[in-house]
């Protein structure tokens, strides 16, 4: 009797472990590659007599594709998720370029497919030498040394983030910080750092701040950050680096972070800091619109 219980649950066990292995299968659902992928790129300001755009640099850059689910578009080892398809792009070294940009459809499982674009682009613009000095310590008198300042959100003052209208003139209009308001939500222990050569990085401490649903969105997965309302506190994140330029469309200065890179709090969007103010010494007053265009983000930032 005892080996025949024992033959009954060997045989239960093959039975469940088929079973869930089935039921894994079938979760999937039919695995197709995305096919068929058309990628344009629009140049901003082109016209008859900019072939080459308005010198801002800019390029919008559109995808389709059969069967994806997801899209992104890779240059120069920055990666920027597109989950509509389409994603603006700042090409910022002087002179008229060739740039090549892949965009990547993803299907189901993670399958994907690629297709491969180079677009000629002009950038004009030369940031002003006060502010390259600002911002990561250049020295006019040696141009050709690197340099780096590292820069952390301004919680000593209040109104040191917060939120207001889109297209709003008047720092944290809606809302804004008071001294220290979110302290130990994974804000104020991050440092980010400017170089000279145009590279970006970001001390995290282990976990960030941002908006919700637009850090999971980008980022992945919640795995230990705590929700609360449209926040999300402590959200897990590595440091990492990344690259920057200097752009002034419509003559406002502009830090353009690549990839997911960002400042203070997630917001998603365009990953774009318009230069508000900097006439404080070691100050900076920056904002960006979030990723549905619901709100612009304020944030002071301060050299250490």
């Amino acid at each position: 009797m005892k080996k025949i219980k024992n033959k009954l649950i060997v045989l239960f066990s093959l039975i469940t472990v088929l079973y869930s292995c089935q039921e894994d299968e079938y979760s999937f659902g039919e695995i197709i590659t995305p096919s068929n992928i058309q990628i344009t790129a629009e140049v901003i300001g082109v016209d008859s007599n900019n072939p080459n755009g308005d010198g801002s640099g800019e390029v919008k850059f559109t995808v389709t594709a059969d069967n994806a689910v997801s899209f992104k578009f890779v240059h120069d080892g920055a990666e920027y998720l597109a989950l509509t398809g389409e994603q603006k792009i700042i090409f910022s070294k002087l002179g008229l370029n060739t740039y090549t940009v892949t965009a990547v459809a993803s299907g189901t499982a993670g399958v994907s497919s690629s297709k491969t674009i180079q677009v000629d682009v002009l950038a004009t613009y030369s940031p002003p030498n006060d502010l390259t000095a600002k911002l990561f310590g250049f020295d006019p008198a040696n141009p050709n040394t690197p340099s780096s300042k590292t820069w952390k959100i301004q919680s000593a003052k209040p109104g040191h983030f917060g939120l207001g209208p889109v297209g709003g003139t008047t720092p944290t209009e809606w809302y804004g910080a008071g001294i220290d308001e979110k302290n130990g939500v994974g804000m104020y222990d991050d440092r980010i750092t400017f170089s000279s050569d145009g590279t970006y990085s970001h001390v995290t401490n282990g976990d960030i701040f941002g908006r919700d649903p637009h850090v999971i969105n980008d980022l992945g997965p919640n795995t230990a950050g705590t929700v609360d309302g449209a926040d999300i506190l402590n959200y897990a994140y590595a440091d990492y680096s990344a690259t920057y330029s200097l752009t002034a469309p419509g003559g406002v200065e502009t830090i353009n972070l690549t990839g997911n890179s960002f400042i203070g709090y997630y917001t998603g969007g365009n990953h774009q800091y318009e230069i508000f103010g900097r006439d404080t010494p070691n100050e900076m007053i920056l904002r960006t619109t979030d990723a549905d265009s619901t709100f612009d983000w304020w944030f002071i930032i301060v050299a250490e």
